[in-house]
């Protein structure tokens, strides 16, 4: 069953201007340490992986039905990769509890995400699942 749908477009020139205007303030505001070396290791797409991530953070608030109000913050939310390349949506924090919030007992919440860019545009597009849980039902308190 599907949990939340976001989508966010973001302008890869306009994360390159705050990049260069606020530098490390604002990339340790929104991004992780992973994240930032991430992006910091694709020399000549730094702005759009940067962009990418911002969009998909965006996108799983819009998700969590909360957008980023309700004390979520940025950095509750973060891509990483797998060895693949797939790129997966980690929550801590309270886009965490927001999540469990949304689970119905016995099932399992499995967050999708994808990540596109075409310059100057940066896109991401996030699905929350709830899976059934395997074996028998688990009763309701």
């Amino acid at each position: 069953m599907i949990l939340g749908i976001g989508t966010d477009l973001a302008n890869i020139d306009r994360i390159a201007g705050v990049l260069e205007r606020h530098g490390d303030r604002f990339r340790n505001r929104v991004f992780t340490e992973r994240e930032q070396r991430k992006a910091e290791g694709r020399p000549r797409a730094i702005a759009a992986t940067y962009a990418k991530r911002w969009a998909a953070k965006e996108a799983c608030s819009k998700a969590l039905g909360t957008g980023l109000r309700m004390g979520i913050a940025w950095k509750d939310m973060a891509v990483s990769n797998l060895h693949g390349g797939q790129p997966v949506m980690h929550v801590t924090g309270w886009a965490a509890e927001r999540l469990r919030q949304m689970t119905p007992e016995g099932h399992e919440a499995v967050i999708h995400v994808t990540l596109t860019d075409d310059y100057p545009w940066a896109q991401a597009f996030v699905v929350i699942e709830a899976r059934p849980l395997s074996g028998p039902p688990i009763p309701k308190r």
